[in-house]
């Protein structure tokens, strides 16, 4: 402002005339500097300053702002309220709070929509795009922060494009490392512009993220680069840490940097990894940071369990659950994810009764946590749809308001020449009016199938996700066959009372890791044909146990298989439990079963072929013994709604089942199951 001002008084030398002084003003006054330094108003100041004070008096930070609301309510600024509503927004975007998240941002969106103001444009885009990140949708939290961004690069607001830049950094996901690289960096650009630490340090840790992710055990200087960078932040932090407002981002810097020793060469600097979490747990207990104290705690119990320090490593946990207990709320997450390690460190040390007391507890609060994050997934598809459908209605609302604007406007226009010629106008008003009233129900029938599709597409969304979540409880409910644990259970209790105690040891721990491993992968979406087929081994070896070892398995891969292939988890456990329940077991008193699993990747179809052949007594028989047989293969029939679900994706997904006797004459049965990969 200063060199443009000065750029005007000089102009007075040549232009000595009023006229053109007057031009040379008004093109001053419609630069974009002239108008980004005019439109940052008292009342954007006085919610700027409230919301800074979130941290550190969060009643008093909520009380200014809603003030300045009210102050931009009464004056008329429709620019102002644009800025106060979106701070709010953020505010209670950092309360948790998405009832009152979504009312601010809409109405900061809204309200800015109606104005020709690009400030009040850039902070309604920026509200929005977080509202889309916090409730999962990422593409459409790029595309409004993206708008914000452009629209303050106009401005040369860099405060708020170093802001926004860190945070689009962080929505783009892996595969997409140069757009993460180019915002971060820009932020940090920008940044260092503004000279702010509060800033600085927001850019720093986007470019830190990137650095971190992009670690490779290939590159040793890579770590070493991240390693430097995190310490330079660190050493900024230490000359200017009172100006940091945001806490949380000091706790997060610490973090990183301990979680950077920890991948890198061993061994560690243990001073230096120690004193980074002891730094970021006094944080995270001072301001009351869960994610910081947790992660803070975390690494160092991991760091003593992997040394063989048990005790300090249980010390730690056992610690990080009392502190947690005493807190007003319970944060479950936290609770299972203490308990989690204390199971852990009892199965290094074999300790079975208290492994047994905290997988109790692990259970508890893990369940817990399972039912809020559906709950927050069901909370969160549903703002994301009713805020997709009032901006939908929104829009068609300005569309119908500027469309009755033109209509009136050639009214009037029609009106007026109607004085000149009663006749000719009156036929010229007659077929406008038509057409446009023509047009009018147009635009209303589409308005209504626009709500009419709407709602068929939420009403389709939510019934798939339902189904999805259902699908899901039953699969877990149906991995662990009861007569398959008590059998087992029952086995090893025989071996301990026998004084066999190492055998029973060794499938006892079969038998958690084999529980731990359906468990997780009940929950996740794919895994490697790796982790499936050690599940099986784990499984069948199990089973082998059950029925006194009656039967013989061989698992066969096709030479050059990639065991990294990612399939969905728990496709085959239920045919062959199917084989060995019902075709395997009553062999007992007859011969000796086999089982053959062979495993074949068709690379045109992008399957896993895998055949299961079992030497049973074949499909018949056990049909006609399943009169007397009281297991129900509720696993099989879940898995076939599973692969029902998939056939959208692959077409050639299929399930065979084959009796031998009546193909090739020979006792057992054959499955062919073609399994999508992921």
């Amino acid at each position: 402002m200063i060199e443009l001002f000065s750029y005007i008084f000089k102009s007075k030398r040549y232009y000595r005339n009023y006229y053109s002084l007057t031009f040379v003003l008004i093109f001053a006054m419609f630069s974009p500097q002239f108008l980004s330094a005019q439109e940052v108003s008292t009342l954007e100041k006085m919610a700027t300053n409230a919301y800074n004070l979130r941290f550190t008096d969060s009643i008093r930070s909520l009380q200014l702002q809603q003030e300045a609301l009210v102050l931009a309510e009464k004056e008329g600024s429709k620019a102002d309220q644009v800025i106060c509503a979106a701070y709010l927004a953020m505010t209670y975007r950092g309360k948790l709070n998405l009832e009152k998240f979504t009312y601010y941002t809409e109405l900061s969106y809204n309200t800015a929509k109606s104005l020709q103001n690009e400030r009040a444009l850039a902070y309604a885009n920026w509200s929005m795009g977080l509202l889309f990140s916090y409730i999962d949708d990422k593409t459409a939290a790029l595309n409004y922060l993206l708008k914000g961004y452009s629209i303050y690069e106009k401005l040369n607001d860099d405060e708020h494009c170093a802001r926004l830049g860190a945070d689009i950094s962080y929505l783009f996901s892996i595969g997409s490392e140069d757009n993460i690289k180019k915002y971060a960096y820009e932020a940090l650009a920008y940044s260092e512009k503004t000279k702010n630490p509060e800033i600085i340090l927001h850019a720093r840790l986007a470019v830190g993220n990137y650095l971190y992710e992009n670690i490779s055990l290939e590159d040793p200087t890579s770590w070493q680069n991240a390693v430097a960078f995190f310490k330079h932040s660190l050493k900024l932090i230490e000359q200017s840490e009172s100006e940091i407002i945001s806490k949380s981002n000091i706790g997060i810097a610490h973090i990183n940097l301990a979680a950077l020793y920890m991948v890198g060469p061993k061994p560690i600097d243990e001073a230096a990894f120690l004193s980074h979490l002891e730094q970021a747990t006094q944080i995270g207990k001072t301001y009351n940071f869960r994610n910081i104290y947790r992660s803070s705690l975390g690494l160092r119990g991991q760091y003593f369990l992997q040394k063989g320090a048990y005790r300090t490593a249980e010390k730690l946990f056992k610690e990080g659950i009392a502190y947690q207990l005493s807190l007003p709320y319970k944060d479950n997450n936290l609770l299972a994810s203490f308990y989690a390690c204390l199971k852990d460190l009892a199965a290094r040390e074999n300790d079975y009764r208290a492994y047994f007391q905290y997988d109790q507890l692990f259970s508890e609060y893990n369940q817990i946590k399972y039912d809020e994050n559906i709950q927050k997934i069901l909370e969160n598809t549903n703002a994301r749809f009713e805020t997709e459908k009032r901006l939908l209605r929104i829009d068609q609302l300005e569309k119908k308001n500027e469309l009755q604007k033109k209509i009136n406007f050639l009214s009037y226009g029609i009106s007026a020449v109607l004085l000149s010629g009663l006749v000719f106008m009156y036929r010229s008003y007659y077929y406008r009016q038509r057409y446009y009233q023509n047009r009018e129900h147009i635009l209303q029938q589409q308005q209504i199938n626009s709500e009419l599709k709407v709602q068929l597409m939420e009403k389709e969304t939510l019934e798939a996700l339902s189904e999805k979540i259902s699908l899901e409880r039953r699969l877990l409910q149906s991995q662990m066959d009861p007569h398959f644990m008590f059998n087992l259970l029952g086995n090893i209790q025989s071996m301990i009372l026998q004084n066999d105690r190492i055998t029973a040891v060794s499938y006892l721990g079969k038998f958690a890791k084999l529980t731990r491993q359906v468990l997780e992968q009940s929950r996740q979406e794919r895994i490697s044909l790796e982790d499936e087929i050690n599940t099986l081994k784990n499984y069948i070896e199990l089973q082998q146990l059950r029925l006194n070892f009656s039967f013989d398995y061989h698992i066969d891969c096709e030479e050059g298989l990639d065991s990294q292939l990612l399939i969905p988890p728990l496709l085959m456990q239920p045919f062959i439990e199917n084989a060995i329940e019902h075709g395997l077991k009553p062999l007992t008193a007859i011969r000796r079963g086999k089982l053959n699993i062979h495993l074949r990747y068709d690379e045109i179809k992008n399957i896993l072929i895998c055949t299961i052949v079992d030497n049973g007594i074949g499909l018949n028989e056990s049909r006609n013994r399943k009169t007397a047989d009281t297991h129900r293969s509720l696993s099989i029939k879940i898995t076939n709604e599973r692969l029902a679900l998939m056939l959208e994706k692959n077409p050639y997904i299929s399930l065979e089942v084959t009796d031998m006797i009546s193909q090739t004459g020979a006792s057992g049965c054959r499955v062919t199951l073609n399994i999508p990969i992921l």
